[in-house]
């Protein structure tokens, strides 16, 4: 299966660059790219819906729009369209507005081209919120340093307190193979945790699970 994939960026090199990675593993398509955030909306505007890419990996600092915001409107008027922020921002607040915009993944620039193909994967195939692993460590760190305060938020869920820590563990990146291994616990378990979450929060998919945590920092 071929994967349709944009690339929206105002440095042609990385453009370059990357497209020619992706399309020489062969599973890639690359739909079109584009120079900022403004051109990428006009662009995908113009495409019929069952040409649209299904994976955006989106820069933040561009003229005219940036990432962040492309990724805001675009989320709101194309739901089925993931974003994967690739950029060289590890900083918290780029971080958290990239999240709450709508990104479901976040991958720094100096991550190999096998990583990116790997995330793109991910976030197709698996549901998954691909990280890099400097970001996961990053993330979750900023979660567990929130002030306590926001604990009556996470009751307010409905989770236990196992399926807090899974959760926490889903936010770090982690998918239920390793988060088993971590809690001495089997696969099938772990599996059976995520699907109460998933009741709980009324969500269907881990990328939403992410989201929504970090967005009302409940862990």
């Amino acid at each position: 299966m071929r994967y349709k994939v944009a690339i929206t960026d105002d440095k042609p090199n990385i453009i370059a660059s990357v497209s020619q990675e992706l399309v020489h593993s062969g599973k890639i398509d690359i739909v079109f790219t584009a120079r900022n955030g403004a051109d990428f909306l006009e662009k995908l505007n113009k495409l019929p819906a069952d040409q649209h890419p299904q994976v955006v990996l989106m820069d933040i600092d561009m003229p005219v729009m940036n990432g962040i915001e492309a990724v805001r409107q675009g989320s709101s008027l194309y739901p089925a369209i993931q974003y994967v922020m690739l950029t060289v921002f590890d900083d918290d607040d780029k971080l958290f507005e990239a999240l709450q915009a709508g990104a479901g993944g976040y991958l720094l620039k100096d991550n190999r081209h096998e990583e990116i193909l790997e995330a793109i994967e991910e976030i197709i195939e698996k549901k998954g919120a691909p990280m890099s692993p400097r970001i996961a460590r990053k993330t979750l760190k900023l979660l567990l340093n929130q002030s306590p305060v926001h604990k009556t938020d996470t009751v307010k869920t409905g989770l236990s307190e196992r399926e807090e820590e899974i959760l926490r563990n889903m936010v770090a990146g982690m998918d239920y193979r390793q988060i088993a291994a971590k809690l001495f616990i089997s696969p099938h378990t772990v599996r059976n945790h995520i699907t109460r979450i998933y009741d709980k929060l009324h969500i269907t998919s881990k990328t939403q699970a992410v989201k929504l945590a970090i967005k009302n920092k409940w862990v």
